[in-house]
């Protein structure tokens, strides 16, 4: 597979290092592939900075805005795989709708899924631009097993961040550590400077 010598506008490699190439997608998932029932569903945003909770049914969430992207995306476990298109709610959308109602600075986000997941962001790394709460991958609906009917991609962190079966989202004052961040991996997860794991994280 040609690419891998390609560089970025900002000079890097394209493929980051410790990374190899695939034009597969892997699945890889801790614990079972939730059957999500759309009858009822709602995506929240709660936590701190709000006096109150903000709720959206599956429709009224996803009429927010609509944004297509083709992105890198690269796992921890060493995989990369160039150009997926990604549509969906794009971050600025939903975050125009929350901002008005904060009355605190947030610092961080916790990503909550069906399944019991969780996972941390950073405010700068959750509202990077080209983020987005993805329905589509490919020109097809997100299929269960890579996080239908709504996965976060945050493009320039590694996977584990593009949360699956996302429905709510905390806010948070300082950042927190969410499941696989309390489980050996590092807390940020950026893939060009490798990190990946806990013990990597400078003092």
């Amino acid at each position: 597979m040609s690419g891998a010598e390609e560089v970025l506008e900002d000079g890097r490699e394209r493929l980051p290092p410790g990374q190899f190439l695939t034009s597969r997608f892997p699945v890889l998932t801790y614990g079972s592939t939730p059957d999500v029932e759309l009858k009822g569903w709602n995506f929240r945003v709660f936590g701190h900075g709000l006096s109150e909770g903000i709720v959206w049914s599956m429709d009224d969430f996803l009429a927010l805005g609509n944004h297509e992207t083709m992105r890198d995306f690269h796992c921890v476990t060493t995989w990369s795989r160039y150009d997926n298109t990604w549509k969906g709610v794009p971050i600025g959308a939903v975050w125009e709708k929350i901002a008005p109602h904060l009355s605190e600075e947030v610092g961080a986000v916790m990503l909550h899924c069906t399944c019991g997941y969780t996972t941390n962001l950073l405010i700068e790394d959750f509202l990077a631009a080209d983020n987005l709460f993805a329905s589509h991958h490919d020109g097809a609906p997100l299929t269960a097993d890579h996080g239908g009917p709504l996965r976060f991609v945050c493009h320039h962190l590694y996977a584990w961040k593009s949360a699956k079966w996302v429905n709510a989202v905390e806010l948070l004052s300082v950042d927190e550590r969410g499941f696989w961040e309390r489980n050996g991996y590092h807390n940020r997860g950026d893939p060009w400077d490798e990190e990946r794991y806990a013990y990597q994280e400078t003092a």
